[in-house]
């Protein structure tokens, strides 16, 4: 399972999360015997730790009480995933908490041994992250009051403009806060409208957090909420096509904007609402895989007029304007 120091350190973690644990509980957990588990109590003592507890077999163990070790021990995986979260933060519209996330970085980085921090360094000069281009920036302090609200069950209040109507004052009690598709979203109770409401964080303004205190309801899905409330400008073509690739190799290169992926058939089942037909097929060809277009027919007539047009490039002339009306309306060879 882990070398010896490792499992000395889970012995300390799961003392620190347990108010007590027994000898049996820890050897099954460590996979080792009773008698190696009070070799590893034995070492905590002599560290400083104070281990409380009978060492025969059978004997429960405990921290003394008040006693807390601040988490300053990580495994090598631990500490490269706080580090690539703290350099993430911008893919979630909060870049304003660079500067607060390079000083967790530097403090983070003073406290692991010296072969993971290389380990962790190594890995970071390695990686570029990007943040799509539909991430919204996002006001840092903003949300955090706005989360802290949600923890409380606290009313809010906040000016709120949106590009369909002027600002106003606005009174919700948010349930959830949520981030989608490049946005975060505040989804709760409004005052105003004595109904459920979502509103996007990054156009709202002078938050002010209420000594007023309410009940959300209980089990509240605020994601499928938003997602039933964000309608695509008229008309959408509904979409569905299969792609040659399991579900888990698209997710975070297809937009969920309006959009399910569902395993079918060793690959998976696109099923979309889109406005611009053309861009999605474009999207399609930059996908890399093979697919094939169940629907809509408009959606095949864009890719016949795309073959037509890279017949034409291909052979060095324009294509004539009659060339996409004589396609048969199948999508190019290279989809499937």
């Amino acid at each position: 399972m882990y070398d010896p120091s490792m499992r000395v350190l889970t012995v300390l973690e799961l003392l620190q999360a347990r108010e007590s644990v027994t000898g049996a509980e820890l050897a099954r957990v460590l996979e080792v015997s009773p008698r190696t588990v009070q070799r590893y109590v034995a070492r905590l003592q002599d560290l400083g730790i104070p281990v409380e507890g009978r060492r025969g077999v059978g004997g429960a163990y405990r921290l003394k009480p008040g006693f807390r070790l601040p988490p300053l021990m990580f495994t090598g995986e631990e500490a490269l995933s706080l580090a690539l979260g703290l350099r993430a933060l911008h893919l979630l519209g909060l870049g304003a908490l660079a500067p607060a996330a390079h000083a967790a970085g530097a403090k983070l980085a003073r406290t692991l041994p010296h072969a993971i921090r290389e380990t962790v360094e190594a890995l970071e000069d390695a990686v570029q992250l990007d943040a799509s281009p539909w991430v919204v920036s996002t006001d840092a302090a903003l949300l955090s009051g706005l989360l802290g609200a949600v923890h409380g069950a606290r009313t809010v209040e906040f000016a709120y403009a949106s590009p369909h109507s002027s600002r106003q004052t606005r009174r919700v009690d948010v349930y959830r806060a949520l981030h989608l598709d490049g946005r975060w979203y505040a989804v709760g109770r409004c005052h105003l409208r004595d109904a459920l409401r979502s509103f996007r964080v990054d156009r709202m303004a002078d938050l002010q957090v209420l000594d007023v205190t309410f009940t959300a309801p209980t089990g509240f899905d605020a994601l499928a909420y938003l997602r039933s409330t964000l309608p695509l400008p008229a008309p959408a073509a509904q979409i569905s096509v299969w792609l040659d690739a399991p579900p888990e190799e698209l997710r975070g290169r297809v937009s969920v904007w309006f959009t399910h992926l569902g395993a079918e058939a060793g690959g998976t089942r696109l099923r979309a609402e889109r406005n611009d037909l053309g861009g999605f097929a474009a999207f399609l060809l930059g996908l890399d895989c093979d697919f094939r277009v169940d629907g809509p027919p408009e959606l095949r007539a864009v890719f016949a007029r795309l073959g037509a047009r890279c017949v034409a490039l291909g052979s060095g002339s324009p294509a004539s304007p009659g060339a996409a009306g004589h396609a048969d309306g199948k999508a190019p060879s290279h989809s499937r």
